[in-house]
């Protein structure tokens, strides 16, 4: 029998899978044929939700007698864009200059390779690992993660399952392995601002009231001052305006409605509601200033909405957990990652609800890229730090 010991090959393998997400791509059916071998029992429930593609995800455990680990992922990917700009086909795994190409070499096939790669290696080198390993795989990071992790973690719950620990598969390091373990994520929160003015002609504008105007007193108010200066695991929170609409073509007519929209990443200073409080406070006090409205006597006309659900801020305090993946960095790679909570959002915002969890892959400078790639002496680093982990955790 053979098992997945080499992480180039299962990489291979996925990339070969065209799963732009949603579509499964044939990734999931590559894991199953890896993973069986190992002895893992497999489910694939597929998740619906209206208005929401349906999604096929993978849940596999290996039983032990001890903790339980899981390691969890996703195999969908962003689209490859221009397919004509890419040195070599995107899924075709094609491998030069000591680096194999395609997309989802790092975000994250690379990461799921290297942890099957690593296992394997444990198994057949020691044996089974004194535990339960369980893996988690969605196919719905890249979209809109609704019938993903958040329902493949229920549907495991319901079945009777519990995690001791799990890492998150992500590419966390900025320039070299070893850089950085993410151990907490800022929350973020995305909502739409609208002013509701009086269309009218631009030669007559005492006879409209232009929302334009509006807008930019309230988009001030929304990016000064300062939320905060940062806390001693986070940077400070930060609001980026990333949309201006005013759905107007002519340019003799003040138009009616003008809109904002903005995503705002918060630090522990904040929970989700009371961001929401302090972005409701300030668009009521400015609702009334005059600074770009002279000679206006009513408060600005507003409307507030919020975007989807926002993601949470949280932070990782298990000790055993960090400081043995640290080490196992360490022993590897020689270098102290660093301890961040920087960068956007991932799943493990759903799977710190049910155990400590962190995050550490592979080396992100091309995901989401023109020639998404990764070295193959990385593949064999991080199998071989994932396999001392894996030793170390386990005991």
């Amino acid at each position: 029998m053979t098992l997945p010991t080499d992480p180039a090959q299962n990489l291979a393998a996925l990339i070969r899978c065209p799963s732009v997400t949603p579509a499964e791509g044939g990734a999931l059916s590559s894991l199953e044929v890896m993973l069986k071998p190992l002895g893992f029992a497999i489910d694939r429930p597929v998740f619906k939700e209206d208005g929401t593609p349906d999604v096929e995800n993978l849940y596999a455990r290996r039983s032990g007698n001890g903790p339980h680990l899981m390691f969890a992922g996703h195999t969908d990917v962003v689209p490859v864009g221009d397919e004509s700009a890419w040195t070599h086909p995107p899924f075709s795994a094609a491998i030069a200059n000591g680096e194999m190409y395609g997309r989802g070499a790092v975000d994250m096939k690379g990461g799921i390779a290297c942890f099957i790669a690593a296992l394997a290696r444990h198994i057949a080198q020691k044996g089974a690992p004194k535990g339960s390993v369980s893996l988690l795989i969605t196919g719905d990071e890249e979209g809109p993660s609704i019938n993903g992790t958040v329902k493949l973690l229920e549907w495991a719950v319901a079945k009777g399952e519990t995690w001791d620990a799990s890492i998150v598969g992500e590419p966390t390091n900025p320039d070299a392995l070893g850089d950085m373990i993410k151990i907490g994520r800022r929350g973020s929160l995305s909502g739409t601002v609208t002013v509701n003015g009086r269309q009218g002609h631009v030669a007559y504008p005492h006879l409209a009231d232009n929302p334009v105007r509006g807008l930019m007193t309230l988009t001030d108010a929304l990016l000064n001052p300062v939320f905060d200066k940062g806390t001693k695991n986070f940077q400070p929170t930060n609001l980026e305006v990333t949309s201006i609409d005013v759905g107007n073509l002519a340019t003799n007519v003040i138009p009616a409605k003008a809109s904002a929209t903005f995503n705002i990443r918060f630090n522990d200073t904040w929970d989700a509601e009371t961001v929401q409080a302090e972005i409701h406070n300030r668009l009521d006090t400015a609702s009334g200033r005059k600074k770009y409205r002279k000679g206006r006597k009513e408060a600005i006309d507003f409307e507030l909405t919020w975007k989807d659900r926002p993601s949470h801020v949280f932070l990782t305090r298990d000790d055993k957990l960090i400081e043995t993946l640290s080490g196992s960095v360490a022993a590897i790679t020689g270098r102290k990652p660093q301890l961040s909570t920087s960068g956007g959002t991932s799943d493990a915002r759903f799977i710190k609800d049910y155990c400590p969890v962190v995050e550490f892959g592979l080396v992100g400078k091309t995901m989401h890229m023109v020639d998404e790639r990764v070295a193959l002496d990385d593949l064999e680093t991080l199998t071989t730090i994932y396999q001392r982990f894996i030793e170390d955790w386990f005991g």
